[in-house]
């Protein structure tokens, strides 16, 4: 097949993907906001915030992971022209997204003495429970959030969650500023602050995309009739099946690289520090690669709907290969500027911390190298991994996801991290490969997948 035939899809990929990825990147700056502001409190204060997202990320990688049922159950809805089904997909997402929220706060809540017996630094666990309170209990309105969002990107009304992200970032912004520093009559409360920033811009982006949505007309079939009463065993089942799957495969790369996190925190503070900065880093980039994936569940998932499988193959595809274009690009930005990002995060004039942070921003440098070599592989198995998505084939990625990152890419982590020089370097080998490792048989997997729907059809 020429590769006009999949270069030509880029134009409507990247406009279903574009709103996808600012909003990705939204959630992503929030974040990098608080390591940026809170950085200039100091190495100890990074640290702590890097341990207590630790936890709240595994609990967030559930949720989200288990949200993302909702999008090719109504994208695939949308492919049939059925209100109703979609209608059903989205009610039930919503009830189940709010139980799964208020558990996972729970769960932290209770789990938080756990940070005390897993070899960090004590001054930096105690500066790390407050905020992991505040943040924690974030986590209700934020995977709300996710199933309006779910639900609006699988009728490719990407555009919404968007704006939801950008206004939450303003918000996120200003109470940073005003509560970690303490200006104006605000008091100084330093991360406590900014997990306060955090909490309130989840809360407006729920409110917001509740509000857009419900004004809108297309919405409107949708959100009729919305009563416990009409929630169905059956459909719930239906989505617990689909999103529990996809909720492991979510949480077994993201528990990969809170090991990480704790790993470097093991190796000391500096190496923890440098981990968190060019974490951040990648994350950033990584969200192209997440607004691409859920362009080909959006995609993939329609062209199901339709019982068109050539086509989907070579949308699927055609997004494949932007995805790689995409992430070679950022791979040559870490390699050109590796040695001056990580100054972004430190005050280059604290001379009180002045031989620790050139201690993090050596490190971190050292990572961002590491970080442009599995650009690509991390972005082509998240891709592949959101066209199974819109397949609605979740259990065997599941296991390939474990073996991956578990049997293959932690056990090099550890090995090279803890027992030889390379250290927080070595960590990073080893999440290298195991996203290589993932990328591979995934790609193995749709590529069988999608032959014999064709051959059978």
């Amino acid at each position: 097949m020429k590769l006009t035939n999949y270069t030509k899809e880029f134009r409507y990929n990247m406009k279903l993907a574009y709103p996808i990825i600012l909003g990705m990147i939204g959630h992503t700056v929030v974040s990098i906001v608080d390591n940026i502001m809170v950085g200039k409190l100091g190495p100890t204060e990074l640290a702590a915030v890097s341990l207590g997202n630790s936890f709240v990320f595994i609990a967030m990688s559930l949720g989200i992971g288990f949200s993302t049922a909702i999008t090719p159950l109504v994208a695939e809805a949308d492919g049939k022209k059925s209100i109703e089904e979609g209608r059903l997909a989205f009610h039930h997402g919503l009830y189940l997204c709010t139980i799964l929220g208020s558990v996972l706060f729970a769960l932290i809540y209770f789990c938080k003495p756990l940070i005390a017996y897993m070899g960090q630094s004590e001054e930096v666990v105690e500066l790390a429970k407050p905020y992991l309170d505040i943040v924690g209990f974030s986590l209700i309105p934020l995977i709300m959030y996710q199933a309006y969002k779910q639900f609006a990107d699988g009728l490719s009304e990407t555009k919404y969650s968007m704006w939801a992200t950008i206004l939450a970032n303003v918000v996120n912004v200003v109470l940073n500023y005003l509560l970690i520093y303490g200006i104006w009559f605000f008091p100084k409360l330093g991360i406590v602050g900014a997990a306060i920033g955090t909490i309130a811009s989840r809360i407006v982006m729920l409110i917001f995309m509740h509000y857009m949505m419900n004004t809108k007309t297309k919405f409107h079939p949708y959100f009729k009739g919305f009563t416990l009463k009409e929630i169905k065993k059956e459909i719930n089942i239906k989505i617990i099946r689909l999103g529990t799957p996809s909720a492991m495969q979510m949480l077994f790369e993201v528990v990969l690289f809170t090991a990480a996190i704790w790993l470097c925190g093991i190796i000391g503070v500096t190496s923890q520090a440098a981990n968190q900065v060019a974490l951040s880093v990648a994350s950033l980039t990584f969200m192209f690669a997440m607004g691409l994936s859920v362009t080909a569940m959006i995609r993939v998932g329609n062209q199901k709907g339709k019982s068109d499988f050539i086509a989907l193959r070579r949308i699927a595809f055609s997004i494949f290969l932007l995805a790689v274009l995409l992430e070679i690009v950022f791979a040559l930005l870490f390699i050109v500027f590796h040695e001056y990002i990580p100054k972004v995060f430190v005050k280059n004039n604290d001379v009180i911390h002045l031989v620790e942070n050139a201690e993090v921003v050596s490190i971190a440098a050292k990572l961002l190298l590491v970080a442009a070599v599995f650009q690509i592989s991390d972005g082509l198995q998240v891709v592949v991994l959101g066209a199974l998505r819109g397949l609605q084939d979740v259990k065997i990625p599941m296991y390939i996801t474990f073996v991956a990152y578990w049997v293959i890419g932690f056990p090099v982590s550890f090995y090279l991290g803890l027992y030889t020089e390379l250290k927080a370097v070595g960590v990073w080998i080893g999440l290298l490969s195991g996203l290589s490792a993932a990328a591979l048989f995934l790609y193995l997997r749709f590529n069988y997948l999608t032959k014999k729907l064709i051959t059978n059809y």
